[in-house]
C-alpha cells in the first residue's frame, strides 16, 4: 500500500509539474503576442486554455483517488490536501496568461504597449517563464530548500511592477488613459503570475516539512 501511495503521489506531482510547464509556455506566447501584436498567437493561447482546465480536472481526480483508495493519514494527508491547493494556484496562473492574450487580441491591430514600457514587459515575461520553470522543478523534486529559494525569486518582478508606475506618473507620459489602464492591468497580471509561483513554493515547503517557511526560518 505504501509503495502504491508513493507512486501515485509522484504521478500527481509530475502532472502538476506538467501543468506549470504548460502555463509557463502560455505566458511566453501571450507575451510574444503582446509585444509583436501577433493576433494568431494570441488566439492560440486562448484556444489552448481549455487544455489547462482539462488537466486541472485530471489532477484533481488523481488527488481524490489518493484520498479514497489510499486513506492517507498525517504527512501523507497533508501532501494530498496540498495537491488540491496546488491545482488552484496553477489554474490561476493559466488564467493570467489568458488575460494577457485577450488584451493583445482586443487591441489588435493597434499596438498595446507604448515604447517606453515594452522593454519592461519583455523582461516581465522572461521572469514569469523562469518562475514557472522553477516551480515545476520544486514540484517534481519536492526539495524544500529549492522552494525556499524560489520564494525570493519574484523580487525582480516586483521591482519592475513598481517602475511601471513611475513611468506612467511621469509628466512625459503622452499615451492617454486607455494605454495607462492597459499597462496597469497587464503589470498586475504578471505580478500575480509570479505571486502564484511563490505560493506553489510555499505549499511545497509545507508539503515536504509540515511547517510554513516562517516556522522553518524561526527554527533555524
Amino acid at each position: 500500500m505504501r509503495d502504491a501511495y508513493q507512486e501515485q503521489m509522484a504521478a500527481l506531482n509530475k502532472a502538476l509539474g506538467d501543468m506549470v510547464d504548460e502555463v509557463g509556455a502560455a505566458m511566453a506566447q501571450a507575451t510574444q503576442a503582446l509585444l509583436e501584436g501577433d493576433l494568431e498567437l494570441a488566439e492560440e493561447v486562448i484556444s489552448n486554455h481549455d487544455s489547462v482546465a482539462e488537466k486541472s480536472a485530471e489532477a484533481e481526480d488523481q488527488a481524490f483517488q489518493l484520498l479514497a483508495l489510499q486513506a492517507p493519514v498525517a504527512g501523507d494527508l497533508r501532501s494530498v490536501v496540498s495537491g488540491f491547493q496546488l491545482v488552484s494556484e496553477i489554474d490561476r496562473m493559466g488564467a493570467l496568461a489568458l488575460h494577457v492574450a485577450k488584451v493583445a487580441r482586443r487591441r489588435h491591430p493597434a499596438k498595446v504597449l507604448p515604447d517606453e514600457v515594452a522593454g519592461y514587459f519583455e523582461e516581465m515575461g522572461r521572469l514569469a517563464v523562469e518562475l514557472a520553470q522553477n516551480a515545476r522543478r520544486v514540484l517534481e523534486n519536492q526539495d524544500y530548500h529549492d522552494a525556499l529559494t524560489l520564494m525570493d525569486d519574484d523580487d525582480a518582478m516586483d521591482d519592475l511592477h513598481r517602475h511601471l508606475f513611475t513611468v506612467m506618473m511621469d509628466r512625459e507620459w503622452s499615451h492617454g488613459v486607455a494605454a495607462a489602464v492597459d499597462v496597469t492591468l497587464l503589470g498586475r497580471y504578471y505580478e500575480r503570475f509570479a505571486d502564484h509561483a511563490v505560493l506553489i513554493a510555499r505549499r511545497v515547503v509545507f508539503q515536504a516539512t509540515g511547517k510554513t517557511p516562517e516556522q522553518l526560518l524561526e527554527a533555524s
